[in-house]
C-alpha cells in the first residue's frame, strides 16, 4: 500500500505544482502552456519509468519465489520416493 501513496503524493505534487506554476507564470498564456506540457511529459516520463522499475522488481520477486518453491517441491518428491523405496 505504501507505493499507492508514493504515487499519489506524486500526482498530487503534479498538480498543486502545476496549477501554481500557472498562477505566478509571468509568461503569456500560449508560452506557459508549452512550458507546462515540457514539464507534465517530463513528470510523466519519470512516473513511467519508476512504475516500470517496481514492476520489474515485483516480477522479479514472484520468480524467485517460484523458483525457490519448485526446488522445495522437488526436494519433497526426492525426499517421498526415497521413503517409499
Amino acid at each position: 500500500m505504501k507505493s499507492g501513496k508514493v504515487v499519489l503524493g506524486i500526482l498530487a505534487g503534479v498538480a498543486i505544482g502545476s496549477l501554481l506554476g500557472l498562477m505566478l507564470a509571468p509568461d503569456k498564456g500560449s508560452s506557459t502552456r508549452k512550458k507546462l506540457t515540457r514539464q507534465l511529459n517530463r513528470k510523466r516520463e519519470n512516473m513511467t519509468d519508476e512504475l516500470s522499475d517496481k514492476f520489474n522488481e515485483v516480477v522479479g520477486d514472484i520468480t524467485n519465489k517460484i523458483e525457490s518453491v519448485k526446488k522445495e517441491v522437488k526436494k519433497m518428491a526426492e525426499n517421498g520416493m526415497a521413503a517409499v523405496k
